[in-house]
């Protein structure tokens, strides 16, 4: 019987994902990406506003990839180390890309709600998202050169943005532990949570983002991740397109409406 799930919870306007392979520290095998690249698929079909991704219990948030030598992706390694070929090595990151591509490219705020220790690929995957929340108690580490490997989910490129590239090269190239003060302090993180907060403190971001235009939001999330790659004159230039398009669009009527009337704005769905 299997021992991966990642489950998918939708309350209102917000969906949850939540690792759920405790035995393992929330640690990705074969099946686990499988099942992340299936949940953005389901949440790629019919978009929430605001995407949740935490895990099970207080522990860990994700231990990242899984070395055991149960994990198929294990013998593609070590058939690629025996053989020199680079062709199984290749095969299984792409499958790793494949999947966390899948999830942090949907259209919508995602937010990692780290309740515990995010160790390699776990730590990848948060940096990859738009906003982290972190519980006081967990550290974060980009632990992969430990074992003689490097970032391979993205993240090493999303963390260089993220903090900086000289930043980045301490983090990765020491592989230690980064407390969540620290990852705070840096900019890794927006906010730390007392103990077993990191959900619910997740949650109120993602209401306050909820209550906003979801036009709006979309075409703001779109620049901001676009501008990691592009020059500032051509966020500028995309800026000013998206700021015509989301004009043209008449969501602004709703939150004008409701400022002129004093009122709370109840912006439609986008179909």
């Amino acid at each position: 019987m299997s021992d991966a799930n990642i489950h998918l919870e939708r309350s209102g306007p917000i969906a949850v994902v939540t690792l759920d392979r405790p035995k393992r520290l929330h640690a990705f095998n074969e099946e686990m990406f499988n099942l992340l690249e299936e949940r953005a698929g389901e949440l790629a079909a019919a978009l929430p506003r605001v995407i949740i991704i935490t895990a099970t219990g207080k522990r860990s948030f994700s231990a990242g990839f899984d070395v055991h030598p149960d994990n198929p992706m294990v013998q593609r390694i070590v058939d690629s180390v025996t053989t020199k070929d680079e062709g199984p090595a290749r095969s299984a990151i792409e499958r790793i890309r494949r999947a966390v591509d899948a999830f942090v490219s949907l259209p919508v705020p995602i937010i990692a709600a780290l309740n515990g220790d995010a160790y390699g690929g776990g730590a990848e995957l948060a940096v990859r998202v738009d906003l982290r929340v972190m519980d006081r108690d967990a550290v974060i580490s980009f632990s992969e050169t430990k074992l003689g490997l490097m970032p391979d989910w993205g993240g090493g490129a999303a963390l260089a943005r993220l903090v900086g590239a000289s930043r980045a090269a301490e983090l990765v190239l020491t592989a230690r532990k980064v407390s969540a003060d620290e990852a705070l302090s840096m900019g890794l993180v927006s906010r730390v949570c007392p103990s077993g907060g990191a959900l619910e403190e997740a949650l109120g971001i993602a209401s306050l983002i909820a209550e906003n235009g979801p036009r709006a939001v979309r075409h703001a999330l779109a620049l901001i991740r676009n501008s990691r790659n592009q020059s500032y004159d051509a966020s500028l230039e995309e800026e000013a397109r998206r700021a015509v398009e989301l004009i043209v669009s008449g969501e602004c009527f709703h939150g004008v409406a409701a400022f002129l009337e004093k009122k709370k704005p109840e912006f439609p769905d986008i179909d």
